[in-house]
């Protein structure tokens, strides 16, 4: 199975953001990927809560889902949006992944469940559910028989989430971001492979990169790691690009086998 993982570094513009996500859907699927997978907010990055209203839509008139609807058609691919903004009120939205099957059909929807209220430091505080109401469930959909467990950065921090994937039966976690460069530098790679290694899952990581027009700064280094926490694939980098790889699912059923701690449920003693 040929997977690909797209960066970019969208902006406050909806519709430019939408056609970079195609330039490089379409350069993936031109390298034979046949799942694709894209960072957090693929369609807008907007610090501003007023800006970020006034561009976005509710799902049934959001431009994004119509948008991707037809490319996955077109391209014949198993499409994952990492995840939009969707308003659900005047003022309040999810952060929401869509999963698109190669006939154009939105086939899972996952809202994320942990929200990013967080002081990284003096200088940077997040306050997503300002904005966000969490997700309240966790996703599994599939993709030609192959599992996907569905989550959204931050939630990459709660392994409970991913734990229960795995003995849900998910072989692939997708892990769509956009992590803070503080964050990622010191955090991303080893919580990814953690995570790998805990689950025995395929990890897939499309990020976010860069300096964005709303003025936050995004760490990048797409990554795709194997069950064993073995890194398959990544991007040394910040800035828009693709990363491809080829995987076998029985690797999942081997380290399983071979490690099998993700299906040991221990009760301890307070």
């Amino acid at each position: 199975m040929r997977i690909a993982a797209i960066q970019m570094r969208s902006g406050v513009d909806i519709d430019a953001n939408l056609k970079a996500a195609e330039t490089l859907i379409r350069r993936a699927a031109d390298q034979g990927a046949s799942f694709i997978a894209t960072p957090e907010m693929t369609h807008i990055l907007q610090r501003s809560s007023k800006g970020l209203f006034e561009a976005i839509d509710e799902e049934a008139n959001d431009r994004g889902v119509e948008y991707f609807s037809r490319l996955s058609k077109d391209l014949k691919i198993d499409l994952l949006i990492g995840s939009l903004a969707i308003k659900t009120a005047e003022s309040r939205a999810v952060n929401r992944s869509y999963l698109f099957s190669s006939l154009g059909k939105v086939t899972a929807r996952y809202d994320k469940i942990h929200l990013f209220d967080v002081t990284v430091s003096k200088e940077e505080t997040w306050k997503e559910s300002q904005i966000y109401d969490p997700g309240e469930k966790a996703v599994i959909a599939s993709v030609n028989k192959t599992k996907l467990g569905l989550s959204i950065c931050y939630d990459l921090r709660f392994p409970a989430l991913y734990r229960h994937y795995a003995q849900s039966g998910a072989d692939i976690i997708t892990v769509p971001a956009a992590f803070t460069k503080p964050t990622g530098q010191a955090h991303w790679e080893v919580l990814l492979r953690a995570r790998a290694i805990e689950t025995g899952s395929f990890i897939i990581a499309p990020a976010q990169g860069g300096l964005h027009e709303d003025g936050r700064r995004t760490y990048g280094h797409s990554m795709i790691i194997g069950p064993w926490g073995d890194v398959r694939a990544h991007l040394s980098h910040d800035a828009p690009d693709i990363l491809v790889a080829d995987i076998d699912i029985k690797d999942v059923l081997d380290a399983r086998r071979r490690l099998p701690a993700w299906n040991h449920n221990p009760v301890y003693k307070k």
